[in-house]
């Protein structure tokens, strides 16, 4: 078994300064789990405290049925893939794949057989009598990967594995991991992930779940399709979506049993019976109102779009090739609409332009707590 639990997790340095608040997560045996959230906000150290190489404060860490608190690295059965691949320079890729099983005192004829089955699954069979400064960086970073592997850990480690790679580059390694973890699991060898990075993109492409941090606390856990579509809070669902969700201040007000989420400009939009339900509590106060770009259009033919539309002045048009990008100012607030190319209407830089909103898929957060009332 190689799953990882964290309980009342804490990390305090001298200076009083804390940087995570007594987090508790549970990562499944064989479970691909990302850490997400903006710099700063611990999900690099809390990794660290997982591997061993930054001290816990307070709380448990447990690897299988083992408290790791106070083992080091080598013993917790981890093996850790970095950001700056940390490979030894005047060591071949066949050496530096071997260098840990050898200090480990691995047979030789396993160690021949763990490293050229691990060079053919990152297809780098090619590359083992070359040295870290005769490949490019993305093959420096499968044979990262591949040192990690042939360890046979039972949880693997990455910090921001990718950041250092060019666009392209990030896409094909980002897919390469992805399938790595599907095959270990297929071949019935341990295959627990937990990878951290800054970009939600990664994130959403790449973990079962999501573990969302801010400032040292867990925002939400979730699958992905899940944090985007029911986010717990205002800031997971600002920062999960490209382009990011319109966020902006409003008012609930009722009228004739009929509640509406009012916003600057004059604008008046008609929430759903079951949303009005929801937030009937809220009525007369300040809210967030939250709405994907995908989830504002021109489709002005809805029999309700007369409660459910709005007029903004167009500020720009991005054309992306299958969609495009409208941005738009209604009062003070600029909103993103996201719309098929096949749907444009051809809106122009400075026009006025009628916008239907999508309400059934709105959300409402409140002004305080900024959590979701419509969930």
């Amino acid at each position: 078994m190689a799953e990882v639990i964290l309980k009342k997790v804490e990390k305090k340095y001298p200076n009083g300064f804390k940087a995570v608040h007594g987090i508790d997560l549970e990562i499944q045996d064989g479970e691909f789990m990302v850490f997400v959230g903006p710099s700063g906000c611990a999900k690099s150290t809390t990794l660290r405290m997982i591997a061993g190489l930054e001290e816990i404060s307070g709380g448990q860490i447990y690897i299988g049925d083992k408290v790791v608190n106070d083992l080091p690295p080598k013993d917790r059965g981890i093996a850790m893939v970095f950001q700056n691949y940390a490979l030894y320079p005047h060591m071949t890729v066949y050496e530096n794949m071997a260098f840990g099983l050898k200090m480990a005192k691995v047979p030789k004829s396993e160690i021949d057989t763990r490293v050229k089955e691990a060079a053919e699954k990152l297809e780098i069979t090619e590359l083992l009598d070359r040295k870290p400064k005769e490949m490019s960086g993305g093959q420096r970073q499968r044979v990262a990967v591949g040192r990690a592997i042939v360890r046979k850990p039972d949880v693997f480690l990455f910090d921001e594995p990718l950041s250092n790679l060019d666009a392209k580059l990030r896409v094909s390694m980002r897919v390469r991991i992805t399938q790595l973890h599907k095959q270990l699991k297929a071949e019935g060898q341990n295959a627990t992930m937990i990878y951290v990075t800054h970009d939600q993109v990664e994130a959403m492409t790449m973990g079962d779940r999501i573990c969302v941090l801010n400032y040292g606390k867990i925002m939400q856990v979730d699958t992905p399709l899940n944090l985007y579509n029911f986010p717990a809070n205002k800031f997971v669902a600002g920062f999960i979506g490209s382009p990011a969700m319109n966020l902006v201040e409003g008012e609930l007000t009722g009228e004739e049993n009929k509640v509406y989420v009012t916003l600057d400009g004059g604008v008046k939009l008609l929430l759903p019976t079951e949303k009005a339900q929801k937030v009937k509590g809220h009525i007369g106060k300040k809210v967030w109102f939250g709405v994907r770009p995908e989830n504002i259009g021109n489709n002005l033919t809805n029999p309700e779009a007369s409660e459910r539309k709005a007029k903004g002045r167009i500020n720009i048009v991005e054309q992306m090739g299958n969609e495009e990008f409208i941005y738009f100012t209604i009062g003070k607030n600029q909103y993103t609409s996201r719309i098929p190319v096949e749907k444009s209407t051809g809106v122009t830089f400075g026009n006025d332009e009628s916008f239907y909103f999508d309400m059934d898929k709105c959300h409402i957060f409140d002004y305080e707590t900024e959590a979701n009332i419509t969930l």
